[in-house]
């Protein structure tokens, strides 16, 4: 292969026959940004010379984006493709289309300096990219493979015994006992629902469990998975069928081929994933285990955030924590209040380098199955920070994937360090509490006092207690729809056929259940306040569940009137959680009632007594 100067000349259609070539030198004559989504699904389309050809269809892998956001990518600059992977978009007589997916690159001179296009470069026709025409040897026996891209490189024989060249088609119609070993394989930042034939090899990166529904069209379950190769990542759905036929041979760190997927838009809503698209599996999928993935294919990424700076993060951020688990409460067994179900929950402490401890909850079978002994290192890939009384804890969601005593280095290094100076140097916990709930103590002020404090103006919110009275409810608006689902609170949409649509699931439902929501004005000896009262505080002070009460205020208006009215007058002790909340151009203080207890005489006695001595001292100077 001849030189033209700085560029590899006529590597452009090597390279779309299939040829492997080390590290070819290219000009960029132009660049267009193509999908959407936003920023983490936005990708560049290269048009690219090697003085000989033209071609248009070069994608920029997205972790190369910042070169082009930075200008290094610009018109005229010559790029050395350290690394690129191929993917088939289309074969027929004139031979292979391919799309050029280049991962790895070095900008050899930059476009300024370069300042014109180099030879006469004109656009590579199909024929050329074909290798000649139908049946030329060049197509069938050079499939695309890099140690990237995970292709093997005896494709023809799979080509021809499935139907003659139509290799992919062949994938599906040849059923469950056709091998996907010996596949071509598309990146899946290639994948489009603009074409259906298509094979990628992807590592697991989670699995949720399986989930059930019912409702007026009948029940159903799923599960979802998340999967990546060196290109990108997407999430695979499988409803009934298929999620009965792949669930168990599905795990988490393992690699597998998957043909025949239906691709749609991705909803953002459910998930965070770089990719426009997501897959539903339909009768046609296939997914076999890929054996022999070994280190051709990437391992699952972590983004550790050290314990201590959790507590400086938002609540519902996701993300990944290696600790030790220093210590574990015992499973604890109840009935949850709104919905009757039995539940199981254990909190473990995890400790990390950062000499920080944090919070983690554990359910159901997770709680039940959990071994502390001997300390073992958890490591979690997408746990959600909660928060509570000030104070920030972990929990798993559906994508979370947790480990226990991975065989990594990073897992090692944390064992290291607990064994050595770890277990005595962990002090404090973001899981601490600020003051909530009945069991903290939290500071007592009248109204007028928090006001002059500007309590819940900071960055975190503010807690108070105050023994106060109530004055008025709002029983009108006391209730909401919401969701049946016992694990979603969310407000229903009534949509006036006898269903229900909860947005947050994205599904109907033919019932909803009632949940209290109450706003009451409260006030002590210096002023009023509206406190917001949420479900389960609701339900103990006004002694009914929240269904008791959404079918009186509908049925028995009389009955609800009397059961807010009965509590009216009443003193409590509330302990009350306030922050500083902004809608749009204007901002209130929000006030939320954590917890609200009978007036204990005693305690309040003696924090009147001690103000007296304090105003008393006050007044002898």
């Amino acid at each position: 292969m001849s030189h033209n100067g700085m560029l590899t000349t006529g590597c452009i259609a090597d390279i779309m026959r299939g040829t492997e070539l080390e590290k070819p030198v290219v000009q960029i004559l132009g660049s267009k940004r193509i999908a959407g989504g936003g920023e983490q699904s936005e990708r560049y389309r290269l048009l690219i010379s090697d003085g000989q050809n033209l071609y248009s269809f070069a994608m920029l892998a997205t972790q190369l984006n910042e070169l082009h956001h930075k200008g290094e990518l610009a018109e005229y600059t010559v790029i050395r493709i350290d690394r690129y992977i191929t993917s088939v978009v289309n074969r027929n007589e004139k031979g292979e289309k391919r799309v050029l997916i280049i991962l790895d690159l070095h900008v050899v001179k930059p476009g300024p300096a370069v300042g014109e296009k180099i030879g006469n470069p004109q656009t590579l026709t199909d024929t050329g990219a074909g290798g000649g025409g139908a049946g030329a040897p060049s197509t069938a026996a050079a499939p695309a493979r890099t140690e990237s891209a995970g292709s093997v490189s005896n494709g023809s024989a799979y080509q021809n015994r499935s139907m003659g060249g139509g290799m992919h088609g062949g994938a599906a119609s040849g059923g469950d006992n056709l091998s996907l070993e010996n596949t071509l394989t598309h990146p899946i930042s290639s994948l489009s629902p603009y074409q259906n034939k298509w094979v990628i090899r992807a590592r697991v990166m989670s699995k949720s469990g399986i989930r059930t529904w019912s409702n007026a069209k009948g029940e159903g379950k799923l599960f979802s998975m998340d999967v990546m190769d060196e290109s990108g990542e997407i999430r695979v759905t499988a409803f009934k069928e298929q999620c009965d036929k792949y669930y168990e041979m599905i795990e988490v760190d393992k690699v597998y081929y998957i043909t025949k997927c239906q691709l749609k838009p991705a909803n953002k809503q459910y998930s965070t994933l770089k990719n426009d698209y997501e897959m539903t599996m339909t009768n046609d999928t296939i997914i076999q285990e890929c054996k022999d993935a070994g280190s051709s294919m990437p391992s699952i990424q972590y983004n550790f955030v050290p314990i201590s700076q959790i507590g400086n993060m938002e609540a519902n951020a996701i993300i990944d924590v290696i600790g030790i688990c220093k210590e574990a409460g015992d499973v604890m067994q109840f009935t949850a209040r709104s919905t009757g179900r039995e539940l199981k929950k254990r909190e473990v402490t995890l400790v990390d380098t950062s000499s920080a401890a944090v919070s983690l909850t554990l359910w159901g079978e997770d709680a039940q199955n959990f071994n502390a002994a001997s300390n073992p290192v958890l490591v979690i890939k997408g746990a959600r920070v909660t928060e509570f009384g000030g104070g920030k804890s972990l929990g798993l969601v559906a994508s979370s994937v947790l480990k226990t005593n991975p065989d990594t280095d990073d897992a090692h290094r944390v064992r290291g360090w607990y064994l050595s100076v770890g277990c005595d140097s962990v002090i404090n916990s973001v899981s601490t509490r600020t003051g909530a709930g009945a069991g903290y103590s939290t500071e007592w002020l009248t109204f007028h006092e928090a006001k002059e404090k500007n309590l819940g103006a900071g960055d975190k919110p503010d807690y108070f207690q105050v023994k106060a009275v109530i004055h008025n409810i709002k029983s009108a608006n006391a209730v909401y729809k919401a969701c049946p689902r016992p694990e979603c609170n969310k407000k229903v949409i009534d949509q006036d056929n006898g269903q229900y649509r909860c947005e947050k699931c994205n599904a109907d439902f033919p019932n909803f259940k009632y949940r209290l929501l109450v706003n009451m004005l409260v006030g002590d000896w210096t002023s009023n306040r509206w406190v917001t009262v949420f479900a389960d505080l609701a339900e103990e002070m006004l002694g009914k569940s929240s269904q008791d009460i959404g079918d009186a205020l509908e049925f028995n208006k009389d009955e609800a009137e009397k059961i807010f009215s009965a509590i009216n007058f009443k003193s409590y002790v509330f302990k009350l959680r306030t922050k500083v909340e902004f809608y749009g151009d204007s901002s209130r203080n929000k006030t939320t009632a954590v917890a609200a207890n009978p007036v204990n005489h005693k305690e309040y006695n003696a924090y009147l007594i001690k103000n007296i001595q304090e105003m008393t001292g006050i007044s002898k100077h």
